[in-house]
């Protein structure tokens, strides 16, 4: 029998209907800027499409090119439901989204089990939206490909960085880290904290980065961790928050959203 892991946050975070989905996903990538270079990783929001859409298909618009070349995804977010340390792996066999099923790269989530900080917990992925609202994106630009799903509970940049290593060197690999930025500030305060947030990532400055600045701190500090051990940089595209793109009803309590690719 196929274990499945089934949409939990279809029909509110983003459309369950396919075809509404697909029309909504096409509309972002159409008015996102086409960029130039294919990133090998990504940092990409993961609210409800209408705050965070906008901005994660500024990054995801940049894979059109080689959709038939990327195999697998390695997808990394914060758990916002249970406390664990480490990082969760799944026990599924696919994950379910209104645009279909997507198999599991079973040999590489069982190789990264032997870390001794990474280990099975189904219970951190049954209603976690973070690695969710990313799967119609990559459904969408890429063909075929296989899922590697990670959620980060306590772990140090280091662990994260680890198991990103395991991954950078194979060309058909794409890696995704799941981020919001600063949340339920007013709007300028929410744009200076994101602004300087968003230095503190480009500067590969991990250690000064924490919960208040990126809910998904943990997955994006081992990110900077590999970044500044290989001499990388992570290039801002977007920076932007729920006062820009859910039409300005709340400017008093925003949350702040940025993509960030390596080229």
């Amino acid at each position: 029998m196929v274990n499945i892991r089934q949409a939990a946050v279809a029909g509110t975070f983003y459309p369950a209907d396919p075809e509404q989905l697909k029309l909504m996903l096409q509309h972002y990538l159409i008015d996102a800027p086409q960029g130039k270079k294919v990133p090998k990783a990504m940092i990409v929001p993961h609210a409800g499409y209408i705050y965070s859409g906008a901005i994660a298909a500024t990054a995801y618009v940049r894979l059109k090119t080689v959709k038939k070349l990327i195999k697998k995804v390695l997808l990394i977010g914060p758990s916002h439901r249970i406390g664990f340390q480490g990082l969760a792996l799944s026990t599924a066999d696919q994950f379910s989204t209104p645009l279909g099923d997507i198999a599991i790269e079973k040999n590489d989530v069982k190789q990264m089990a032997e870390f001794p900080f990474v280990h099975y917990l189904d219970q951190a992925h049954e209603l976690e939206h973070s690695l969710e609202v990313h799967l119609p994106f990559l459904q969408t630009v890429l063909d075929d490909f296989c899922l590697i799903p990670v959620v980060a509970g306590e772990a140090s940049a280091e662990q994260v960085c680890q198991v990103i290593e395991k991954f950078w060197g194979q060309e058909d690999t794409l890696i995704v880290i799941s981020s919001d930025l600063s949340h339920f500030h007013d709007y300028p305060t929410a744009q200076k904290i994101d602004h300087k947030t968003s230095e503190i990532i480009q500067q590969l400055q991990y250690e000064k980065l924490s919960s208040g600045s990126a809910c998904g701190y943990v997955p994006v500090s081992g990110l900077m961790a590999l970044a500044r051990k290989n001499k990388l940089q992570i290039k801002a595209i977007d920076l932007r928050n729920s006062g820009d793109t859910a039409g300005r009803s709340d400017m008093d309590s925003v949350v702040g959203y940025g993509a960030y690719v390596i080229e």
